[in-house]
């Protein structure tokens, strides 16, 4: 009786440790045009040295939208408690990131923010990664980040009657209060195809029974601030998995 009780408490004690593990920071960065080629030197070099164990870099190239031409930074879910704990990880690693990366740069810090992810709102595991996404940005109106929440939720049924893997993300203290909405494409781009994918209206009126999309549109318009999307692709040959 000892041993069992003594194995569930690991057990739970290991899935609550786990759950704590799902904070993720995100950053972009803008290269010099001339300087492209050493950028991703020095990056893929620095991940190399300082970001393959708790710290793991994802690194993305933004693909579409307003920040054409960028790479978003993805670190691996942490809990909080190790942001509390990271420091700035030395001074080698500061100094290999200063000299080395940064006089490459034009712009550093875009869109800088931590997300929480919403495994009650997501269709996929969190480290279910995929090398091809689409980010949409939704912010939310002032009062309603319940009801935003709220309405995601609904969504999720209609993302699993059209086999979409999404895993969202609500942000944390980084600007206005939104939400990242992140269309994980294990199958590639395809999927956006009319061919491939029911509308969206035509699902929410099969979920939720006919006319839902009309009301779904007046519960967005309420909730939903502004919102915007990006395509963006794994670069693996700079990221922490490229060892693998």
């Amino acid at each position: 009786m000892k041993k069992y009780f003594l194995f569930l408490t690991l057990l739970f004690t290991s899935i609550f440790t786990f759950a704590q593990n799902n904070v993720t920071f995100s950053s972009k960065i803008f290269p010099k045009i001339d300087k492209i080629q050493e950028f991703e030197m020095a990056l893929k070099v620095h991940v190399q040295k300082y970001h393959t164990n708790d710290w793991k870099w994802n690194v993305f190239q933004v693909q579409s939208g307003p920040d054409y031409g960028g790479y978003m930074i993805s670190e691996y879910p942490v809990s909080w408690d190790q942001v509390d704990k990271r420091g700035d990880l030395g001074s080698a690693h500061m100094a290999d990131w200063n000299k080395n990366v940064l006089v490459h740069v034009r712009e550093v810090g875009r869109m800088a923010s931590y997300g929480e992810f919403k495994a009650e709102l997501s269709t996929v595991a969190l480290t279910d990664y995929a090398d091809k996404i689409m980010v949409e940005y939704q912010i939310s109106n002032p009062g309603k980040v319940i009801a935003h929440r709220a309405m995601l939720e609904k969504l999720k049924k209609v993302w699993v009657e059209g086999k979409e893997s999404v895993a969202v993300y609500e942000q944390v203290g980084s600007g206005a209060p939104k939400f990242a909405i992140i269309t994980r494409f294990k199958d590639g781009l395809k999927v956006l195809s009319d061919d491939n994918q029911q509308a969206m209206s035509s699902r929410l009126d099969k979920v939720y029974g006919e006319g839902s999309f009309k009301s779904f549109a007046d519960e967005y318009s309420k909730n939903v601030e502004s919102r915007w999307s990006e395509i963006l692709y794994k670069r693996v040959d700079l990221s922490y998995s490229s060892k693998k």
